[in-house]
């Protein structure tokens, strides 16, 4: 992709994009995706590494526990993080994250098993968690503003789309390298060590992405608003004071979409542990989640461009309420390889229409003075609250209840509210972005 806008070539808040200014932008993003999918789909043996217990249950879900406290740091990086980028600018702030990004996933990766060092083992991989939760929490907010203010007016949802692309290539990657070392070294060395590798190979990119994101121009900071200099309370209370209605419908809505996306990639999980399939076959099920969550946010975000933010919120989301219940049922009917990956492909292809939808209309709704903390604050409180626990939760409710359907009716109910709240959003499409109001 190459965005060159003619009718923005004299503006200098909106720098010229090409395919390696948006590769380093979304990469962030990118690493997020990427270590939630394979923390997901290896949370069996973390959990026999670094809690092991009698009862596999337990070992399991006390590595869904760890892997949901990294969230709970998620809103205070997005209120740190998010504000600086709105006082300092997008870049540093980027720069910040993916560093901070890095060192957590070298400490869960590199960290010895309880074996060898006890207590200290599992210290060690929760302090990592909750320093790549902070920088989680403040990722989305400066990288999607500035996706959002360097694109041309007509291709912002195009644009921004990349940012939801860039997970699906992220996921893709992880299941297709996944099922490579599953069948080169098999399901025994998977679990030993095996699931190290792919943390580590997520760690290869970072200092491409540093020296990129570090050459990359600025589209906002103190230079150009007056308002930037502002602390970071200032930016909180104005964000709150002003636009509280719209970050409320936007949790709602974020929280539907993080919903979806942790049912999808708890697939691998769910076709292990609950239908019984094979490691290789649990294996392959990111690849379908990957090839959705590439071609179609790509299509939302174009979608976007033409019809506007709000029917491509509505819509889909509205489907996955329809159709979760009814997916679900046919796979613990005919629980197969091929029915897991039709169903995770087509309600990750729906979600991902939304999202890419969700990701562009939001911050464009909100100012240029706290675009980026709005969105940040938001989108970590959301993913904190839901994207920590629902993995953890659908598998409580799997065990407790004894329903396989558990899943889909924790889905569908937040697709209901995700529906509803997207029809009380505003149009935001051709919007000026240094509008001073959501109306």
């Amino acid at each position: 992709m190459d965005a060159r806008p003619e009718a923005l070539a004299g503006a200098p808040q909106h720098p010229i994009l090409d395919r390696k200014a948006v590769g380093a932008v979304v990469l962030g993003n990118a690493l997020e995706f990427y270590d939630f999918t394979v923390y997901a789909f290896f949370a069996k043996p973390i959990g026999e590494a670094f809690f092991p217990a009698s009862d596999p249950t337990h070992s399991l879900l006390a590595s869904l526990a760890l892997f949901g406290i990294g969230y709970v740091m998620r809103p205070i990086g997005g209120v740190l993080i998010g504000a600086f980028a709105d006082r300092a600018g997008r870049k540093p702030a980027m720069l910040i994250t993916i560093a901070l990004m890095a060192l957590g996933m070298l400490m869960l990766a590199a960290c010895p098993p309880y074996a060898a060092i006890g207590i200290w083992a599992q210290v060690i991989v929760i302090v990592g968690r909750l320093v790549q939760g902070l920088a989680l929490g403040g990722e989305v907010g400066p990288s999607t503003a500035y996706l959002l203010e360097a694109a041309p007016p007509a291709k912002r949802g195009f644009v921004t789309s990349w940012q939801i692309a860039s997970q699906g290539c992220a996921a893709l990657f992880a299941g297709i390298f996944a099922t490579i070392l599953a069948l080169v070294m098999g399901d025994r060395a998977m679990a030993d060590w095996g699931w190290r590798i792919m943390f580590a190979l997520g760690l290869c990119v970072v200092p491409v992405g540093l020296v990129i994101r570090s050459h990359l121009p600025e589209t906002a900071g103190a230079e150009e608003d007056p308002d930037a200099a502002s602390s970071t309370l200032a930016v909180v209370g104005r964000l709150l004071r002003e636009h509280g209605r719209l970050l409320g419908l936007t949790f709602l809505v974020i929280a539907a979409s993080t919903v979806s996306n942790a049912v999808g990639t708890n697939m691998p999980v769910y076709a292990g542990a609950t239908l019984g399939l094979s490691e290789t076959a649990a294996t392959a099920v990111p690849i379908a989640l990957g090839l959705a969550s590439v071609i179609f946010p790509l299509l939302g975000g174009w979608l976007a461009d033409r019809v506007g933010r709000r029917p491509v919120m509505i819509w889909p989301r509205a489907l996955i309420l329809l159709l979760a219940v009814p997916a679900f049922a046919w796979v613990v009917r005919s629980p197969s390889a091929a029915s897991v990956y039709a169903v995770t492909f087509l309600l990750s292809a729906l979600s991902s229409i939304n999202a890419a939808a969700v990701i562009v209309g939001i911050p464009e709704a909100l100012p240029r003075a706290v675009r980026s903390a709005g969105l940040s604050i938001v989108y970590a409180v959301s993913v904190s609250v839901f994207g920590g626990s629902t993995n953890y939760v659908v598998n409580w409710l799997i065990a407790v209840t004894g329903d396989r359907l558990a899943p889909a009716y924790y889905l569908a109910a937040f697709s209901l509210v995700g529906t509803v709240a997207a029809l009380l959003l505003p149009e935001t499409r051709g919007r000026d972005l240094d509008a001073e109001s959501e109306a």
